[in-house]
């Protein structure tokens, strides 16, 4: 399978890339009830493919209180790390701090919180550093959680903490989700100002979480227009999708003037997901993360959701290929997890037979109405 680009091209050869990782970062990320060991396949197909030499390994630091409270309330900091030390599940405060039902209590949930937040932190930083041009944290992405409550799986929003971190460089940082889901936490942190603009491809449609998202939510105050959504039903496939988020990223690069972006990547788009909804491949997210990665800014990339675990490490693995130039052959080479990639044991994702229910009139009049948002952008 060989990603789209000729490996010899001067823009891959000159590209420096930093990997957030170490054994300990894994081992944590592991644990997370929804995604069990998806951080070891993500990272065991990675190793598999030799794709670590071409990248500079940096060991994540732990985020502190501190660094965490620049986004999160210490009220919510604290309870979190109150219940993680026991594991608490009946603490009546629990609720009020969206604690329970699809973010439930465990012992050591404040210590992952800590090393997700604290794995971006240590992207961005290498970022600041000029110690790399692209910087990715696969682990990363988790863009639900608010500033005083946890909410769809994510308990610390890292995402918006690597933008903070960024803005201490940068003046405008461009924030792009392709996660299946509204990047509904990262739109509420910078919803007031205008040196964060947040752009979220995702399904939008009623009771589907988190039910934010649709194109006239465009930011607030001064932060008016600096939001932008683009509502999509389920079974989009690449092509499309690919040409819509072109057409909505070119007025965004060409109003906005990015100086470095923050690219969250789910995995939960891909077909074959249990989220049954969209049936992209990592090809057509591939094209996307390419086109981002021409404008040749500083980039941070995150991962994000991506229930079926093989098919979310071909995502990733195939998009650092991306990233680093290099073609992969189709066979998945042996490795711990091989077994979870059968019955092909390819890399490739083939698109199902569900229909598409985006109505192509409706989808131009959603971009049609986002050009005519971005032209208020100063």
């Amino acid at each position: 399978m060989t990603s789209s680009g000729d490996s010899n091209d001067e823009s891959y050869s000159k590209r420096k890339v930093a990997y957030v990782f170490s054994p300990e970062y894994i081992q944590t990320c592991d644990s997370l009830s929804k995604v069990p060991n998806r951080a070891s396949m993500v990272h065991s197909l990675i190793e598999a493919y030799e794709l670590l030499e071409h990248m500079n390994i940096v060991k994540p630091e732990l985020a502190t209180i501190e660094e965490m409270a620049k986004f999160h309330t210490d009220s919510y900091l604290e309870h979190l790390h109150k219940i993680s030390q026991d594991g608490d599940n009946d603490d009546p405060q629990s609720a009020d701090y969206g604690l329970g039902y699809d973010c439930p209590v465990v012992e050591g949930i404040f210590d992952y919180a800590a090393a997700v937040g604290g794995a971006t932190l240590t992207a961005a930083q290498s970022l600041l550093d000029q110690k790399c041009d692209v910087a990715i944290n696969w682990s990363g992405g988790w863009h639900h959680a608010k500033k005083d409550e946890a909410s769809g799986f994510c308990y610390v929003n890292d995402a918006v903490l690597g933008i903070l971190r960024l803005r201490e460089k940068y003046e405008r940082v461009l924030y792009v989700d392709v996660d299946l889901h509204h990047g509904d936490g990262v739109e509420d942190a910078f919803s007031f100002t205008s040196k964060v603009m947040t752009v979220s491809l995702h399904k939008f449609s009623p009771g589907f979480f988190p039910g934010t998202g649709d194109v006239c939510d465009t930011g607030l105050g001064k932060g008016r227009w600096y939001a932008v959504n683009v509502p999509l039903e389920d079974g989009i496939k690449d092509d499309r999708y690919y040409q819509i988020f072109c057409s909505v990223m070119q007025e965004v690069y060409a109003h906005f003037n990015p100086e470095a972006v923050v690219m969250q990547l789910g995995a939960d788009t891909m077909a074959g997901d249990p989220m049954c909804s969209f049936n992209m491949t990592p090809v057509g997210v591939g094209k996307c993360l390419q086109y981002v990665l021409g404008w040749r800014l500083p980039t941070l990339l995150l991962g994000g959701g991506g229930y079926n675990l093989a098919n979310t490490a071909r995502c990733w693995t195939y998009l650092t290929a991306v990233v680093l130039g290099k073609s992969l052959s189709s066979e998945i080479p042996d490795h711990e997890f091989f077994t979870e990639y059968g019955p092909d044991y390819s890399l490739e994702i083939s698109p199902s037979c569900r229909p598409d229910r985006n109505d192509l009139k409706h989808l131009d009049q959603v971009v049609s109405t986002i050009k005519g948002n971005l032209k208020n952008v100063v």
